[in-house]
């Protein structure tokens, strides 16, 4: 494990560094190996503040605590990075469960059901006749994809539509 402290506008004591390193050994023996870990000390005015950067395999994690005291808010620092490792190792263990279930549902012949289709309703329309460059405005303001609407003029309906390379298209009824 690598362990690095930095401490700003402090001294860093051997107890601070001893204390830090027992807390860490524990925190091992939850994480696995972990390659790298960042300690960070800071004083500013009457704020003592404790950040521990822990990157390890698969996950960075990062906590951060401010208190009146030094040992304080190394306490609280600690304390909250192994409920965040307790968190993190019981989200992968689910996630390796569920791997699991979708293996084993994969690996059984099941036949295929189709999906049933539902009718979405959509007020995309407009009863009120219009003309076209109206309804594009309608189209841009409303951020549509598809909207439907009678021509002005004639008693046809049409529909303008969203196309893939950007621009709007246009269909008619004969």
């Amino acid at each position: 494990m690598n362990l690095h402290f930095t401490a700003r506008k402090t001294d860093l004591t051997p107890e601070v560094r001893s204390y830090c390193e027992k807390r860490l050994s524990a925190l091992e023996k939850l994480l696995g190996s972990v390659p790298e870990v960042d300690i960070i000390l800071s004083v500013a005015k009457t704020r003592n503040r404790a950040e521990i950067h822990v990157m390890a395999k698969g996950t960075n994690l990062v906590v951060e605590e401010e208190t009146p005291e030094m040992p304080n808010s190394l306490n609280l620092a600690f304390d909250s990075l192994e409920k965040k490792i307790r968190k993190e190792r019981e989200k992968f263990r689910e996630r390796r469960r569920r791997k699991g279930r979708e293996r084993k549902d994969l690996g059984l012949p099941v036949e295929a059901e189709e999906p049933v289709r539902r009718i979405v309703r959509s007020s995309n329309y407009s009863l009120k006749p219009m003309p076209v460059e109206e309804a594009v405005l309608q189209l841009d303001v409303k951020n549509r994809e598809v909207f439907v609407f009678r021509r002005e003029g004639s008693e046809k309906w049409a529909v303008l539509f969203r196309r893939k390379d950007g621009n709007i298209g246009l269909v008619e009824p004969e």
